[in-house]
C-alpha cells in the first residue's frame, strides 16, 4: 500500500492538487476580480474601436492618393494623345518632322 509521503511526491497528484487549488482560488477571488476584467475589456474593445478606425482614415486616405495618380496617368494620356495626332514628339515637344510650327 502507498505511503501518503510518496502520494504527495507523485508529480500527477500534485498536478492535481495545485489546479484544485487554483480553481478554489479563482471561484473565491471572482467576484473581486470582476470589476478589473471589465474594465481590461472595456479598455480593450476601446482600442479595438480606435484601431479599426485609423485604419479607416488609412483606407481613405491611400484610396484618394490612388484617385489622384490615376488622374494624372488619364491626364498624362490624354496629353499623349493629343501630341500625337497633332504630330508634336512628347520628348522634345518639337514637331514630329524636326521642324517648329
Amino acid at each position: 500500500m502507498p505511503n501518503f509521503n510518496d502520494v504527495l511526491k507523485n508529480d500527477v497528484t500534485r498536478g492535481i492538487a495545485i489546479g484544485a487549488g487554483i480553481v478554489a482560488a479563482g471561484w473565491l477571488l471572482a467576484p473581486a476580480l470582476r470589476p478589473a476584467a471589465r474594465a481590461a475589456l472595456k479598455s480593450g474593445l476601446l482600442l479595438i474601436e480606435r484601431g479599426r478606425e485609423k485604419m479607416a482614415e488609412a483606407g481613405e486616405a491611400l484610396e484618394d492618393l490612388m484617385a489622384e495618380v490615376q488622374a494624372e496617368l488619364s491626364e498624362e494620356r490624354i496629353q499623349r494623345e493629343q501630341a500625337a495626332e497633332a504630330g508634336i514628339d512628347t520628348q522634345t515637344g518639337l514637331a514630329a518632322d524636326g521642324l517648329d510650327d
